[in-house]
């Protein structure tokens, strides 16, 4: 797995062994990115279920200037430091503005830093139906101040999802069952 595109284009990334995460494909993160061209210069990212912090690292790589990783699992943490490490070396910055926090994404607490431009969701596929209301209603008021944020979830192409005061401005993927599906919210009141 490598960073797809960008000034860090090709630099590896270290996943942890096993099965511990499902780390997001170079091939769905080229096209989530190319829809996101214009959103990711200056931005601030929170990566949640980061894994091996591909989505983050990716923004990172195409102009973003930082942001948190979070990331419940040792070993994928240690991983996304790592990379982190690796990432910002290509690109000849310090790891400043970039945080790794070894916590589960529903009960850290979100604010305290900047508010996010971007906001990265792939979590274990089974879990997204019991996670998703009480996640998505942290994130509204989360990113009240910035009604433009986009939120980009990873589910599997059967799920549907409907989060009350968000809507879905697009989807990436083929939609099969199981097969890696990337949804685009925004808060309903910014919606187009």
């Amino acid at each position: 797995m490598r960073i797809s595109g960008g000034r860090a284009r090709g630099i590896p990334l270290a996943t942890p062994k096993g099965d511990l995460t499902r780390p997001a494909t170079d091939g769905m993160r080229q096209s989530v990115f190319s829809s996101l061209a214009a959103v990711v210069p200056e931005a601030h990212f929170l990566d949640l279920f980061a894994g091996s912090g591909a989505y983050g690292l990716e923004a990172l790589s195409r102009g973003a200037t930082g942001g948190v990783f979070v990331e419940k699992n040792p070993k994928a943490a240690a991983c996304v430091k790592q990379n982190i490490v690796a990432v910002c070396k290509s690109l000849g910055r310090d790891t400043a503005g970039l945080t790794v926090l070894q916590s589960d994404a529903l009960a850290v607490p979100l604010g305290g830093g900047p508010v996010p431009d971007l906001v990265f969701i792939d979590p274990p596929y089974e879990i997204i139906p019991e996670i998703a209301p009480g996640l998505f209603a942290k994130l509204a008021e989360v990113l009240a101040p910035k009604p433009d944020a986009l939120v980009v979830f990873e589910l599997p192409g059967e799920l549907e999802l409907a989060p009350s005061g968000w809507t879905c401005l697009k989807r990436l993927g083929s939609g099969a069952a199981r097969q890696p599906t990337v949804a685009f919210f925004r808060a309903s009141r910014a919606a187009p």
